[in-house]
């Protein structure tokens, strides 16, 4: 159990990636920290780069430049200053990695290219527009239509 003054930064996200947990389980902490534990300390979540360490093989580097085109995606989409490090060229992948089910398919590449985040797609990692929604906006945003909805009905039956 971490201690509760922890922050789940993404430096830290990648190092656990490394060190064996599984990749979601950590970006999810990631998430919880961005999105409702430590929404007050989003420049600390990011200010630390993420550094390719461990053995240099395909997946260490993938997940490094996963990880930094995150940070960019949640610092644009976020408006939070995006740190300096995420401009490195050295966070791009040399082939094209297509991540998604039935990526094998000319279609689906081509719906990837397509709705990948630009972060995402200059890093030639091709993911999809999904990978971050996340249950905290979902959750605000049901309950401002079901209230526009609530009021359009009694105004209607009035």
């Amino acid at each position: 159990m971490k201690p509760i003054d922890h922050l789940q930064t993404m430096a830290l996200t990648y190092q656990e990636i490394v060190q064996g947990e599984e990749p979601w389980v950590a970006m999810g902490n990631f998430m919880n920290d961005w999105f409702a534990y430590a929404k007050d300390k989003r420049t600390q979540l990011v200010a630390e780069p993420v550094i390719l360490t461990g053995e240099a093989n395909t997946d260490n580097i993938y997940w490094a430049t996963f990880c930094t085109a995150s940070v960019e995606w949640f610092c644009d989409r976020y408006e939070v200053p995006c740190p300096s490090w995420v401009h490195a060229v050295s966070y791009r992948l040399l082939k094209p990695q297509f991540d998604f089910p039935c990526e094998y398919k000319p279609e689906v590449r081509a719906w990837l290219i397509q709705q990948t985040p630009e972060p995402f797609s200059r890093r030639n990692i091709y993911c999809g527009n999904r990978m971050f929604a996340n249950k905290y906006e979902l959750a605000e945003q049901h309950r401002r239509l079901s209230s526009a909805s609530t009021a359009i009905t009694s105004s209607v039956v009035s």
